[in-house]
C-alpha cells in the first residue's frame, strides 16, 4: 500500500458541505443547545443515560448474535471481548476494535450496528474490548487491557477469529488506544502481528492540537472542554499528558502497518488526524488520509448517506489490506 495522503482544498469549503451533513450539524447544534451539560451530571448518572439511548449518539439495539467472552489480565483481572462473526460469508481475519467514549464514556455493545456491517463486508471477525474507564481506572489501565486483548486475539485464542490477516482500529478515544497498542507491540514484543490499522477521528496528542484548543465552546459532540476534561480524567498528573506512552502523535512511529486515517472537516480532532497520518507517513509506514467535508466528530455514527459513504470508504481499505495477505 504506498502512502496517499492528498489534502483537496475542497474538502474545507463551506459552500461544498453536503446537505446530509449540513443537517446534521443543525441538529446536533439544537440538540446540545437543549440538553444539560455533560458535566453538569456525575458520571454514573452520564453513563446510564448513554446506555439506555439518551444520549446524543443513536440507540442501536444490541446484536442478537453478538458473544462476549471473558479473559485473564495478566494481574488475574477480568477483561470482556464483544465477538461478532461473519454471517453471511467465511470469516478470513479478524479486526480488533476499541470503543469510544473519551475513555470515560461508552462500551462495546454501542458498536454492533457498525461491526456487523464491516464483518459482512469485509468477512472480518470482530472482536471489541470492554476496557477499564477513567476516572475510576486512570491510564494506563485502559491500555493495559486493549494490550492483553491483542496478545489474546494474536495468539488466536477465540473461537473461529482467524489469525491469517488481523487489523486493529477504533473511533475518536478507541484509535488513540489502538495506536498505543501497536507500538507496545512492536516495543514490548518485538513483533507486529497487525497488517492493518483503521484509524477514525482519533486524539492522539492529549495536550491538545491546535484545532481541538481553538474550537471553543460550540458542541459538535465535543469541544474543547471536553477533550481538555477527559484527558484530565484519564492522565490526572497533568505533566505527563504529552508523554510519548499517553500521546502517541510524540512517539517514534517506525515498523507500524498500513493505516487508514479518516476525519471529518468540522471535527475537533482534526489536526490530531492530520499530524498523525504525516508523522505516519514520515515514519515509513504506508497510509491513506480521507478527509470528509463538514462531517463532525465521528459523523458516521448518525446513519447519513455521507456517513454510509465513509464506512465503505473504510471496508473497503480493509478488503484491499486483506487481498495482500498471500
Amino acid at each position: 500500500m504506498p502512502v496517499s495522503l492528498p489534502i483537496d482544498p475542497s474538502a474545507f469549503d463551506p459552500a461544498r458541505i453536503p446537505a446530509d451533513l449540513a443537517r446534521l450539524n443543525e441538529h446536533l447544534r439544537a440538540e446540545h443547545a437543549k440538553r444539560p451539560d455533560t458535566w453538569s451530571m456525575p458520571i454514573d448518572v452520564v453513563r446510564k443515560a448513554r446506555l439506555e439511548g439518551k444520549g446524543i449518539f443513536p440507540f442501536r439495539d444490541p446484536d442478537p448474535d453478538a458473544e462476549t467472552i471473558a479473559i485473564e489480565g495478566g494481574d488475574g483481572r477480568r477483561i470482556e471481548l464483544r465477538v461478532l462473526r461473519p454471517r453471511t460469508r467465511e470469516a478470513r481475519g479478524t479486526f480488533l476494535h476499541i470503543h469510544g467514549g473519551g475513555w470515560v464514556f461508552g462500551n462495546a455493545a454501542e458498536n454492533d450496528q457498525r461491526l456487523r456491517r464491516l464483518a459482512e463486508a469485509t468477512g472480518l471477525v470482530t472482536v471489541s474490548v470492554e476496557y477499564r474507564l477513567a476516572p475510576e481506572h486512570p491510564f494506563p489501565a485502559a491500555g493495559d487491557d486493549c494490550f492483553e486483548a491483542a496478545l489474546f486475539v494474536s495468539a488466536g485464542k477465540v473461537d473461529g477469529a482467524p489469525t491469517r490477516m488481523l487489523a486493529i482500529g477504533g473511533e475518536s478515544a478507541g484509535a488513540h488506544l489502538a495506536s498505543l497498542t501497536l507500538l507496545r507491540l512492536r516495543d514490548e514484543t518485538g513483533r507486529q502481528p497487525f497488517a492493518a490499522a483503521l484509524l477514525v477521528a482519533g486524539c492522539y496528542d492529549l495536550s491538545m492540537t491546535p484545532s481541538v484548543a481553538n474550537f471553543g465552546e460550540e458542541r459538535l459532540v465535543l469541544n474543547t472542554r471536553d477533550v481538555k476534561t477527559f484527558a484530565s480524567l484519564a492522565i490526572p498528573d497533568e505533566s505527563r499528558i504529552a508523554d510519548p506512552v499517553n500521546s502517541p502523535l510524540n512517539a517514534d512511529l517506525a515498523g507500524l502497518p498500513p493505516a487508514y486515517f479518516s476525519c471529518g472537516t468540522k471535527d475537533l480532532l482534526l489536526d490530531d488526524t492530520l499530524f498523525m497520518a504525516m508523522r505516519w507517513a514520515a515514519a515509513g509506514n504506508p497510509c491513506e488520509l480521507v478527509l470528509t467535508n463538514g462531517g463532525c466528530h465521528v459523523f458516521e455514527v448518525f446513519g447519513t448517506a455521507s456517513g454510509e459513504a465513509s464506512l465503505a470508504r473504510a471496508e473497503a481499505f480493509l478488503n484491499q489490506e486483506i487481498a495482500r495477505i498471500p
